[in-house]
């Protein structure tokens, strides 16, 4: 056996152990962790026998495949956990954020592009269709954190958003590029009915398997129950590629898809969902640690003889900063002008346009549509990946960082609820009807200050745990119930939509 086998993969291990208690440092920086393993691929990177550059064929291929894999796992996992009751709210700004914003954001940022780095129009737009959409993961990654808590439907409509608009990006990064290499072959108006057709198929597609994956975890009696788990990743697979062999957007359809597994009753939910968190974290490892690989550190602070203007970083950071204060901003007061949302929740929106993986991985395109055959594109194509490279992590390190600080100067950041997690938990397996749910007792609650016997809830509900300031009580009848309690209860669905209404009435409970 090679001897690089076993140092592979005891360098893995610390690299997966360190990922994952640097995660309570992210979360305190609202930065996304994975910054490290995008430095930990530049270290590769840089390693003198390395063989791993972004102009090799191989290395093109290898990353539009783990990045496609990853992309599909990133967003399958940000819709199980998408609350199809606050899409409903946010259903229209988020759509048109996702699309108009996206086409915005890049023929904007295009004329900076233009202006500062001289190109043609057709590369100046391909650049900035490249970064031109929010990325799943970073979003994901900063709103979903434990310390992290926004006013009304700020948090569905940045989340809708960075799920939904990575198959804007992509098509308008694969339509110029078919106009650079072929222009008399794409015609600008086809524009308009290809991007409805992907995406309609997209979505009946995502919502097919969806549909199609709840009930084969209600009806398939698999033996083993680590196979449901399987079950979860065919159904990511199949989403994706099946989707895109009928000419829809693979990545459209894994997070519909997990849009409309989220939002029904199945066997083995809560394990899917955590079994999927997982996962995602782990392709997002993969995909950032490969993502660095590809960055030769030296292109990027080489001073070349015509100053430090022409410096990769200092350009880099220069779009950034246009694509950050005006490109964005732009782009979202234009989509939201008649929205309810008000003006500091449109200039929180603006600032949350975190770019990540995502357009790192469109970056490469170019070199997969053979670009680099031509000498002059080729040495573009080679730029356009470095400024994109520095642009993202400008993005992620400027806005991640003080996304929470602008949250609170404009107030619309709530108290955050860090809570444990119950120690009980309740797997539906379709043989009990009944379920557990956490209420929280306000000020509101007729249950506050009385005894559990005082309280008499309703035939059949048991009060199973009490979250008590940081730690967890077994329930008495005598045991008092006190302002800010967490009563875990089981009983059955009909009795829990009873006890939000008449006990505890500043909660809800949803059936899914």
């Amino acid at each position: 056996m090679s001897v690089w086998i076993p140092r592979a993969f005891a360098l893995v291990a610390v690299f997966l152990l360190v990922g994952i208690f640097s995660s309570r440092l992210s979360s305190r920086l609202n930065m996304p962790v994975l910054l490290l393993f995008l430095g930990v691929g530049i270290l590769f990177g840089a390693y003198p026998d390395a063989q791993f550059n972004i102009h090799t064929g191989s290395a093109v291929e290898f990353t539009n495949i783990i990045g496609t894999i990853a992309m599909a796992f990133i967003l399958y996992s940000g819709g199980l956990e998408t609350e199809m009751r606050n899409i409903r709210r946010i259903l229209v700004p988020g759509i048109l954020l996702s699309t108009l914003g996206v086409f915005l954001t890049a023929a904007i940022l295009m004329v900076a592009v233009k202006f500062l780095l001289e190109w043609t129009w057709e590369w100046s737009f391909l650049l900035s269709a490249v970064v031109s959409s929010t990325d799943a993961a970073a979003v994901f990654a900063i709103l979903r954190g434990r310390s992290v808590a926004l006013r009304g439907n700020l948090a569905p409509v940045l989340e809708f958003e960075s799920g939904s608009n990575d198959p804007m990006a992509a098509l308008l990064t694969v339509f110029t590029l078919q106009l650079l290499t072929d222009p008399g072959q794409t015609p600008l108006w086809s524009l308009a009915w290809v991007f409805p057709c992907k995406m309609l198929i997209g979505i009946g597609g995502g919502w097919l398997i969806g549909t199609l994956g709840s009930k084969l975890f209600n009806n398939a009696k698999f033996e083993y129950e680590g196979l449901y788990f399987v079950l979860s990743v065919a159904l990511v697979t199949l989403s994706y590629g099946l989707t895109e062999l009928f000419y829809g957007n693979g990545f459209m359809a894994a997070y519909c898809a997990g849009v409309t597994m989220g939002n029904v009753r199945y066997n083995y939910k809560r394990g899917q969902i955590r079994f999927t968190n997982g996962l995602a974290w782990l392709m997002q490892v993969a995909m950032f640690t490969v993502l660095g690989m590809l960055v030769t550190f030296s292109d990027l602070v080489t001073i070349p003889p015509t100053g430090i203007y022409t410096v990769v970083w200092v350009r880099g950071l220069l779009l950034a900063l246009v694509l950050m204060f005006a490109a964005r901003p732009l782009a979202v007061f234009l989509c939201l002008i008649k929205s309810q949302f008000s003006w500091k929740e449109r200039i929180f929106i603006s600032w949350v346009g975190l770019r990540g993986a995502a357009p790192i991985v469109l970056a490469t395109f170019p070199f997969a549509y053979k670009l680099q055959g031509n000498a002059a594109a080729g040495e573009t194509a080679g730029m356009l990946f470095n400024l994109v490279f520095c642009m993202v992590i400008a993005s992620v390190i400027i806005q991640g960082y003080t996304l929470m600080p602008l949250a609170r100067l404009l107030k619309l950041d709530l108290p955050c609820q860090d809570k444990d997690r119950m120690p009980l938990e309740l797997e539906d397996t379709g043989v009990l009807d009944s379920v557990m749910h956490e209420f929280d007792v306000d000020n509101h609650s007729p249950c506050l200050n009385r005894t559990l016997a005082e309280i008499k809830l309703p035939e059949g509900a048991r009060v199973m745990l009490i979250r008590r300031e940081g730690s967890f009580i077994m329930a008495k009848g005598s045991t008092t119930i006190q302002l800010n309690d967490g009563l875990l209860i089981m009983a059955e669905r009909k009795i829990q939509h009873q006890l939000a209404r008449e006990y505890f009435p500043g909660n809800d409970f949803f059936d899914n």
